[in-house]
């Protein structure tokens, strides 16, 4: 019996340190493993060198219908829908995979990350919950995260429907004032 526990915790300590090392925030941490908060405490501070930061995990599934924010979780819904589809993994290891390939995907992109393990495994579990579904583009066809309960009909993604300040951020305006230097 003893051997079984040693070997559940050795399981949950790896567990641990790979969701650490993408990002994962405390909170999804202690539900996801059998470990102690103090463990995991002395486990974040090994991993990333400094203290987990505090706060609420996100609650509110708003965020994921700004422009941004959407498209992203969508790229991510759609490598955890089809590994949902394709492979026999349960749903932590389809989180962890397919942030993974979101991941891959953003740096082959040359673009910015903008959605973090915590807020894709949020998102999973609000699919879960029944608070978000996939929803069709009638212009582009593409499937995009909505509120569940959305009309389906007339949906418009936010690529196609791009809005005026999307991409007008200061970070732009940074770089050309340098490039101007």
């Amino acid at each position: 019996m003893r051997n079984k526990s040693v070997i559940t915790e050795a399981k949950d300590i790896g567990l641990a340190i790979e969701l650490i090392e993408l990002g994962a925030r405390l909170q999804l941490l202690e539900a996801e493993t059998n470990l102690s908060r103090e463990r995991l405490l002395k486990l974040y501070k090994e991993v990333r060198g400094v203290s987990p930061p505090k706060g609420m995990l996100p609650f509110s599934t708003d965020w994921f219908m700004t422009w941004q924010p959407n498209v992203h979780a969508s790229l991510f819904m759609a490598y955890f829908n089809f590994l949902e589809r394709h492979t026999g993994l349960g749903d932590l290891e389809r989180v962890i995979k397919a942030y993974r390939l979101y991941g891959e995907q953003i740096k082959r992109s040359s673009m910015e990350s903008v959605l973090s393990l915590t807020r894709a495994w949020t998102m999973v579990r609000f699919f879960g919950a029944g608070m978000l579904q996939m929803t069709r583009c009638k212009t582009c066809g593409g499937d995009f995260v909505a509120h569940a309960h959305d009309p389906k009909r007339d949906y418009v993604c936010g690529l196609c429907h791009m809005p005026a300040r999307a991409g007008k951020t200061r970070r732009p305006a940074v770089v050309a004032e340098v490039v101007a230097a």
